[in-house]
């Protein structure tokens, strides 16, 4: 499989100040429907330069889980040698055809066993009540599965391991965490992968053209139940 080239930004200032020329994993969710944050119109119009888009990064759970990033990542390959893990700040990937499709990884990985490449995302989140757990019962939120989609596509991976912490409160009001990790092979996938730079084409075409998109408020359809310790 042909690897796509990348960019490296000298920092946080330089990165943020080309986000409008691609769509990265984050955006990934608006674009299909599926986000909670943000709407496909609130990314194009992003996209157009109509609005600024409001700077989280100083944020409590932002900068926790930034903050946390490192030492998720080491612990995962404390617990998976199978893997050489690497990490370069700012890194973003392009598509190769389609270069407004991009990621920003979290960590790379090699398989030592086979030489084979994927990425390593990671997520913290709060489990605040029912619905929350909701979205994690035998599965990944499509939200984070959108993202992982969109990177393989942009990066060429041929899998990705997504690791998540999630923090709640138990009944008795104990503070607790659980990490959970999910493998997602691209072969496993490839149908979803098409949709996803589909939808990402439809609307890079949108902004090309200065053309407000439809309104999309899910994703409709099911997707492959995923392999991972559940």
């Amino acid at each position: 499989m042909a690897y796509p080239e990348y960019e490296l930004f000298a920092g946080r200032e330089a990165w943020l100040a080309h986000r409008r020329d691609w769509l990265g994993a984050s955006d990934a969710p608006a674009v299909l429907g599926v986000s909670h944050w943000k709407s496909n119109e609130q990314l194009w119009e992003e996209k157009m330069g109509l609005v600024v888009p409001e700077d989280i990064g100083e944020k409590p759970y932002v900068r926790y889980g930034n903050d946390a990033e490192p030492l998720l990542r080491a612990f995962f390959e404390l617990d998976h040698p199978e893997y050489e893990v690497s990490f370069v700040p700012f890194k973003v990937f392009h598509h190769p055809e389609k270069p407004f499709i991009a990621c920003t990884p979290d960590g790379e990985l090699v398989e030592k066993a086979t030489g084979r490449r994927g990425g390593l995302e990671i997520k913290t989140t709060e489990i605040m009540n029912a619905a929350g757990w909701d979205k994690w019962k035998d599965r990944v939120p499509d939200e984070y599965y959108v993202q992982v989609c969109h990177q393989m596509l942009a990066a060429g991976w041929e899998f990705v391991e997504l690791l998540a912490q999630l923090k709640f409160t138990t009944a008795d009001g104990d503070d607790r965490k659980e990490v959970r990790h999910y493998r997602i092979d691209r072969a496993d996938v490839l149908g979803d992968l098409e949709r996803v730079e589909r939808e990402d084409t439809a609307f890079w075409t949108c902004v090309q053209e200065r053309r407000r998109p439809n309104l999309k408020i899910q994703l409709p359809g099911e997707r492959p139940r995923l392999k991972g310790e559940i």
